[in-house]
């Protein structure tokens, strides 16, 4: 699984060129232009040309930023006109809308070939899947494991939740689709993002949601509304005791790897592979964010 930092990722309206240079300037990690939900049917393809002239543009791809465009879903009469408009270098992830099977998945995968090929565009675009139907999710594992592009899967809890009935707002409900999620992914070999907290107005409750998906080793949140950003960064960033303990038990691997020890003691917890593997992962995160050296 390549490392990523992507704490928070913002959704931007792909009708709203106006929040664009705000997004841009902003602190999230990634950015998600939105074709689907938040355009309405009339506007979708003046949203499309547009995102499409800002992807292209120079300052855009600089930025740094992760750059991901959801694009409506295969079913849709607009799921070929987006990719062929917003398959861009500089664009990291197709984010994919309620993918029932692998087959979805492959056929985006074969859009994305078509498009690169004609483009010259030489490093592939992921796939980011949301998981949000309950075949979806039946399938969860299979559809993170379909093809190399796909490089994470998304909670989508809106259509997973809505039109069964099920609560939002029930932590039990929340907490098993996030660990059903999360183990899909982690089967396949990907990295996992949670779902958005609609409540902008209740920055605790996103925050709790939020340290509950990082214990379950969730790479980040996603974020509606900019405010929810610095929550996301701050609950996705490995802590000052996270970073000491990870750096102890990496000076200790290293002294048990000479000494032919498979597993041993630190600060009183046995340690061995997935323990160490964690560490490292920790480091590493913090070497991005400047945390540690």
């Amino acid at each position: 699984m390549a490392p990523v930092l992507m704490r928070s990722k913002l959704f931007v309206p792909a009708s709203r060129p106006e929040l664009f240079p705000k997004a841009l300037a902003g602190d999230a990690d990634a950015l998600s232009f939105d074709l689907e939900d938040a355009v309405q049917e009339s506007r979708k393809a003046d949203a499309r040309e547009t995102l499409r002239s800002f992807l292209r543009q120079a300052a855009t791809r600089a930025t740094g930023k992760i750059l991901i465009v959801r694009v409506n879903g295969l079913t849709t009469p607009h799921f070929e006109a987006d990719v062929t408009a917003v398959a861009w270098p500089g664009v990291d992830m197709i984010n994919l809308p309620k993918p029932e099977s692998a087959e979805d998945v492959r056929a985006v995968a074969a859009a994305l070939d078509r498009v690169e090929a004609g483009r010259g565009i030489e490093r592939p675009i992921g796939i980011l899947a949301n998981i949000e139907s309950p075949r979806g999710l039946r399938l969860a594992a299979e559809i993170a494991g379909a093809h190399p592009r796909v490089a994470g899967l998304q909670l989508g809890l809106g259509d997973l939740f809505e039109p069964y009935g099920v609560d939002r707002a029930d932590t039990r409900a929340v907490h098993a689709m996030q660990l059903a999620v999360r183990l899909a992914a982690a089967e396949a070999g990907v990295w996992a993002c949670d779902t958005v907290y609609g409540t902008v107005a209740d920055p605790a409750g996103y925050t709790r949601e939020a340290e509950a998906a990082r214990r379950l080793g969730y790479i980040g949140k996603s974020c509606i509304h900019p405010t929810q950003v610095p929550l996301a960064n701050a609950v996705f960033r490995p802590t000052d005791t996270e970073i000491s303990a990870a750096r102890r038990i990496v000076e200790a691997a290293r002294g048990a790897e000479t000494s032919g020890v498979g597993a041993f003691l630190v600060d009183g917890r046995m340690i061995d592979g997935p323990f160490i593997k964690r560490a490292e992962a920790i480091l590493g995160a913090a070497r991005r964010l400047g945390l540690a050296g």
